[in-house]
């Protein structure tokens, strides 16, 4: 979807969408830290070959890979996640994912967008195109989440 759609839609300089974060947000809690760290680096080398990147995206996903496992641990309920549950808003509620996802889309995005630049003069311009688009791709996989992952409960 990223490399088909997403990379299509120009909405400025500011407004970036980078959804594909939202496969290493949905990984299940139990995976382990290894196969994160993989899986994450895979999944931006991926975008940085159709991006013409050179690393950029695998640098960001790795960092958000390493550092989900601390995030997690950090918004842990008290009494530890279930089992076979994925960080979702169907399993975890809002408040929860719009806390976890934005915290890991803002990581992200600061990479890439640091990483891209490379230099200081323009450190307010680039925050705010940091803040701009984490916010768009929050919003943009927020609506996903409603559209993909239908409840599985009983009603």
């Amino acid at each position: 979807m990223q490399v088909l759609i997403v990379q299509n839609i120009r909405l400025g300089s500011y407004f970036i969408l980078f959804p594909y974060v939202l496969f290493i947000l949905i990984l299940p809690f139990e995976t382990p830290k290894l196969l994160v760290l993989i899986l994450a680096f895979l999944t931006g080398l991926t975008i940085d070959m159709f991006y013409d990147t050179a690393g950029m995206h695998a640098a960001a996903c790795t960092v958000i890979g390493f550092l989900r496992y601390y995030i997690l641990k950090l918004l842990s309920p008290r009494e530890g996640y279930d089992v076979g549950l994925t960080p979702t808003i169907d399993s975890m509620g809002s408040a929860w994912f719009i806390t976890y996802a934005l915290t890991i889309i803002f990581i992200h995005h600061l990479f890439v967008f640091y990483i891209e630049i490379f230099r200081f003069n323009e450190f307010f311009r680039t925050l705010l195109r940091v803040f701009i688009s984490s916010i768009s791709t929050f919003i943009f996989v927020y609506i996903l989440q409603f559209l993909f992952y239908k409840s599985n409960k009983v009603k």
